[in-house]
């Protein structure tokens, strides 16, 4: 007999009530509810045309010599500060304050499961709340980004060019974020997997590192996953 979604979604309650270490594993799926558009589904930014592939337009190389434009997209684009936590968001939160949860692993640069409440989030990519001068460091919030007159912003104490702290194309991943995602990974009694293509390296390679029996993918499609995992809950789209 085929088993129904309440009946997933009973056997999920079930396998968090009996878990004491939780890690959540998650990407851009998570705050599309939030209204922030993810990346490769038929309407994510990946599939929208712009003259230059989002892919080319977030890297290192287009940063340095196309400025302009890049700052062009990512004000229009990755930009959601009015966006809000959701019910996932919330839920997490309300594990972590139960002692249920022990972290976030997230690919997010949207801060958002922070605004959430959680304490121990591991952004992979970075986030756009945390911006920095590359001649000085001063350090810059994503408003001032949002809210620059000039086109390019630059620091308002010595003039330098303004980075966003997120992990663009081309750019490695934060050694200590990458350190402690794989120790909580490896030391959780359960594993929830959520709105993630798991098709990004290394990223996707870190859920290797779990050794439970109770990995969970929560997702709207198949990923190359599924066959491992011990519960599959399918999200409506």
């Amino acid at each position: 007999m085929a088993v129904t979604s309440e009946e997933k979604l009973q056997e999920l309650r079930h396998m968090t009530e009996e878990s004491q270490s939780i890690v959540f594993f998650g990407g851009a799926g998570v705050s599309t509810e939030s209204g922030i558009p993810d990346f490769r589904s038929v309407d994510g930014l990946y599939h929208q045309k712009y003259v230059w592939p989002p892919e080319e337009i977030l890297s290192h190389t287009f940063f340095l010599r196309n400025t302009k434009e890049f700052y062009r997209f990512y004000r229009d684009k990755m930009l959601a500060l009015d966006a809000k936590p959701n019910k996932a968001h919330l839920k997490l939160a309300q594990w972590e304050r139960e002692g249920k949860l022990s972290g976030i692993v997230t690919q997010n640069i949207d801060g958002l499961h922070s605004a959430a409440g959680n304490k121990k989030v591991f952004e992979l990519h970075g986030s756009v709340h945390r911006n920095y001068c590359t001649k000085c460091g001063k350090s810059f919030p994503a408003e001032y980004i949002r809210d620059s007159r000039a086109e390019i912003p630059s620091c308002d104490k010595c003039g330098g060019l303004i980075k966003p702290d997120v992990v663009l194309y081309e750019e490695p991943l934060d050694g200590d974020v990458i350190e402690k995602s794989v120790r909580y990974i490896a030391n959780a009694d359960m594993l929830i997997i959520g709105g993630t293509s798991l098709n990004v390296y290394p990223a996707a390679g870190f859920i290797n590192y779990y050794r439970g029996h109770k990995l969970v993918l929560v997702n709207r499609g198949v990923t190359p996953r599924d066959s491992d995992a011990d519960l599959i809950v399918r999200v409506a789209v």
